[in-house]
């Protein structure tokens, strides 16, 4: 805490000092390799040979870190600094230092190693990585700041986060929905977000919109979203620093009491109500207060370099003086420029801070940059999970998979109010996970209307139709210590496929600093999937986020493609449990069969693959002679419909049904850690026998996966073709040749195709006849729609007897397998 006496003058004295502290660490991240703080001129050799970073955001960015240690100082605060813009790495490196976090998660780094480090090889990154202390924003791909920063702030009712979005990245389209996101923020339960918007007015060879634009209108847009604007505008005191200085400490204070008055009256309406007394008229959306900062870029930088202005233009984005090394001209603007901050008045010999700065410094978990808020693996705990059992079907039975799951979703979001939330567009309902709201209800800060349903201020699941949005608020939400998932359908997880790969890349780096607790997992739960579009469907028949999961580090991101209701139950709650992965669930939503009880559904979901006796034919026939795999949930009910058609029809022929749950446990031993050995891979699969394989998603996957195992020439992928539209599920089957007949005609051709030669050839009709009766009654055949597997007869020999043609039934249509 700052001296209780310390007065306005010196608050802003040691802000100014601060700031004009962090521009010199960010300038000596950029430019040095030696000769850290000036003892001597700076010569060529002292200057990096390859000049990269980002000025011209670093400015503002300090200059709003300074401000808020300044109140956190003074009042004791808990504040979490997200780094919207881009390149702001060096700043906030910077200020990590000047905190002291910096020495502490790396203790064998003095200043000219924290100068020389930053964008070189086997150093650190440019960005605000998970290398930079207090981060949980990595700045490679822009748009998501404020999502994290409101995901942060959910169950955090004493965090301020800071969020500083820069002018250019507010011109994407996930930080535009962003800005919605106050709708889902409870002034009661939640922290609050400040958003600051860095309006310097460049990228990096354009201007930005939003600084294009008559004052009044840019008011106008943040009140239309639903905030109280606070304008800073350098302009107004011709860019003087000490001046902006006054205007934004003003700012800063006036949102602070703007974010405490908000706070105070829907804290103290809600303790009313909870007493049984009047609570007055609910203030359903409050005006929550945001900062505009017009500053400069590159402010304080050079003015003008080679006879061209560079402070205020797009010249300050990355580098504003590219020729230091060869260039006498440049390397005395250096100079000049990183003497202008007079760094004698604010390190000593180490390069740490010393003066009246120190008086604004922040100790111990107050400062942002060793905020636990942070690093949220220090404030995660256990999930109190229910038990599985009461919500578990029989197996024989049929049921829908995400209708069992959200018994038990609602089940975990009542143990564990405050640290697990439920996110996805508006289709928690169509997903069939409405079981949810028997305890609880949408949270929803605007207005309300008579026939709105499932509506409340405080509630745990946010629907709003923006992916991005609801990714950016569970990462948020995780990365600061707490659980989550999104449910949404499967062809439209690909919004957000650049995101989830930008946090798998974040978990990758993060597993490389000790310092980094493991955080929750990132649970998303794909439903409405490719093969079940009746209605919608093309545009709604897509697989292939699978195969942007796949690309990544495969020990770090899981696909879980769960064959039946109480599979599904093992493998979310397993997903609750386990830290530091991308947990990828993909499950229909429409009633199937159920092939496994609870206890070995647990079982198969641990393995993450086997062999199911109990559909194969191999123990009675004893032998196989061709292996039916088989991958998620309709992929799967069509490989053991299609061994029921071979049991009868071709009765000598043995069958192995192989189950996949975990998909990318088929992947490389060699290269990751996950997969299976080969042994047992080459135990399942059998090289040399001929492998149909049933997969939910593009056949190529499963190939690249398995493309150095032994018998990949063995392995007939059947899987999504691209073939699609609005049709009954079974022609959509059919279209994409993952029907029972289309998987019974490759194995038993694959066996032996002379012998099997007539069969052959009644399955094709059966799919003929199939389509027909489809095309013509505009459903599916009831022996198709309504097919349901209980176990084979057990006093019927794998021979069968008679079982007549596959085809055999209505002469509208085949019904094979009655």
């Amino acid at each position: 805490m700052a001296p209780a006496h310390i007065s306005t003058t010196d608050r802003l004295r040691a802000v100014d000092a601060w700031w004009r502290a962090a521009n010199y660490l960010t300038v000596g991240q950029i430019y040095l390799l030696d000769n850290p703080l000036l003892t001597r001129p700076i010569e060529p050799d002292d200057v990096k040979p390859r000049l990269l970073g980002h000025w011209g955001t670093s400015p503002a960015l300090n200059l709003v870190y300074a401000h808020c240690n300044a109140l956190i100082t003074e009042t004791g605060r808990e504040f979490l600094y997200i780094c919207g813009p881009g390149h702001g790495g060096p700043a906030m490196n910077a200020n990590a230092w000047l905190d002291g976090t910096w020495n502490e998660l790396y203790q064998d780094v003095d200043l000219q190693r924290f100068f020389r480090q930053f964008s070189f090889p086997g150093g650190i990154p440019s960005h605000a990585a998970p290398e930079t202390p207090g981060s949980i924003n990595e700045g490679g791909e822009l748009g998501y700041s404020l999502s994290h920063a409101y995901g942060a702030a959910l169950d955090n009712p004493d965090l301020v986060v800071a969020c500083v979005v820069g002018d250019g990245e507010a011109e994407t389209g996930p930080l535009a929905g962003s800005w919605q996101a106050h709708t889902f923020l409870d002034p009661v339960s939640d922290g609050a977000v400040l958003p600051i918007l860095n309006l310097n007015g460049w990228k990096i060879a354009n201007p930005t919109v939003l600084a294009r634009i008559p004052d009044e209108d840019l008011t106008a847009y943040f009140r239309g979203l639903g905030y109280d604007p606070i304008v800073v505008d350098s302009r107004r005191v011709d860019d003087d620093p000490y001046a902006v200085h006054a205007l934004f400490d003003g700012a800063l204070r006036r949102a602070l009491a703007g974010i405490d008055d908000i706070q105070a009256a829907a804290r103290a309406q809600a303790a009313r109500a909870a007493a049984g007394q009047p609570a007055g008229a609910a203030d359903l959306r409050p005006r929550w207060p945001m900062i505009v900062l017009r500053t400069p870029k590159g402010w304080t930088g050079p003015k003008e370099v080679d006879g061209e202005q560079v402070e205020g233009t797009f010249r300050a984005h990355q580098v504003p003086l590219p020729a230091v090394r060869e260039d006498d001209g440049h390397r005395a603007q250096l100079e000049e420029w990183m003497r202008s901050y007079r760094p004698e008045e604010l390190f000593d010999e180490d390069g740490h801070p010393i003066g009246i700065m120190t008086t604004i410094r922040p100790t111990g978990d107050e400062r942002m940059s060793a905020t636990p808020h942070g690093n949220g693996g220090r404030l995660r705990t256990a999930l109190d999970r229910p038990p599985l059992e009461p919500y578990a079907v029989e197996a024989g039975s049929t049921a829908s998979a995400t209708g069992t799951l959200g018994p038990w979703l609602a089940a975990l979001i009542e143990k564990n109010a405050s640290t697990f939330r439920l996110f996805g567009p508006d289709e928690t309902i169509s997903n069939k996970l409405d079981a949810v709201f028997d305890v609880i209800s949408r949270v929803w800060r605007a207005q309300r209307a008579a026939g709105d349903e499932h509506l409340a201020a405080r509630g745990r699941v946010t629907e709003v139709l923006s992916e991005h949005l609801l990714e950016g608020m569970l990462e948020g939400y995780v990365l600061s210590g707490r659980h989550g998932m999104l449910n949404t359908y499967e062809a439209f997880a690909h919004i957000i496929d650049s995101m989830v790969g930008q946090y798998a890349k974040w978990l990758e780096s993060s597993t490389d600093i000790d310092w980094r607790v493991p955080v929750s997992n990132l649970s998303l739960l794909l439903s409405s999937h490719v093969w079940r579009q009746d209605h919608n469907g093309f545009s709604h028949q897509d697989p292939g986020f699978l195969d942007i999961v796949a690309s990544k580090q495969q020990d770090l991101v899981r696909i879980k493609l769960p064959a039946d209701a109480n599979t599904l139950l093992a493998v979310a709650a397993h997903a609750m449990e386990t830290t530091d992965r991308i947990e990828v669930i993909v499950a229909g939503k429409h009633p199937e069969p159920v092939f496994l009880s609870l206890d070995d559904a647990v079982a198969h979901a641990a393995a993450g693959l086997g062999v199911w006796d109990f559909a194969g034919t191999e123990q009675a026939v004893g032998k196989v002679d061709v292996v039916l795999a088989c991958a998620g949930d309709v992929p799967t009910v069509e490989a053991i419909a299609a061994t029921d058609i071979i049991r009868k029809h071709a009765p000598g022929v043995g069958v192995r049904v192989l189950n996949v749950v975990d998909l990318l446990a088929l992947g490389d031993p060699r290269k990751h850690e996950h997969p299976i050995p080969d042994e047992q891979y080459d135990a399942l699969f059998l090289p040399g026998t001929p492998t149909v394989f049933a997969f939910h998603g593009y056949p190529t996957l499963v190939h690249q996966l398995t493309y150095r195992r032994n018998g990949h020439d063995d392995l007939h992928v059947h899987g999504f073709l691209e073939q699609g539209t609005t049709t009954s599920p079974f022609d959509m089957l059919m279209r994409n040749e993952m029907d029972r007949f289309a998987l019974a005609h490759d194995a038993l051709t694959r066996v032996d195709a002379e012998a099997h030669a007539d069969l052959l050839t009644k399955l094709s009709e059966a799919r003929d006849a199939a389509r027909t009766f489809a095309y013509t009654k505009g459903e599916d055949h009831p022996s198709l729609a309504g097919w349901e597997f209980a176990g084979w007869p057990q006093d019927e020999p794998a021979s069968g007897g008679t079982g007549g043609d596959p085809g055999a039934g209505e002469t509208e249509a085949a019904a094979p397998g009655n």
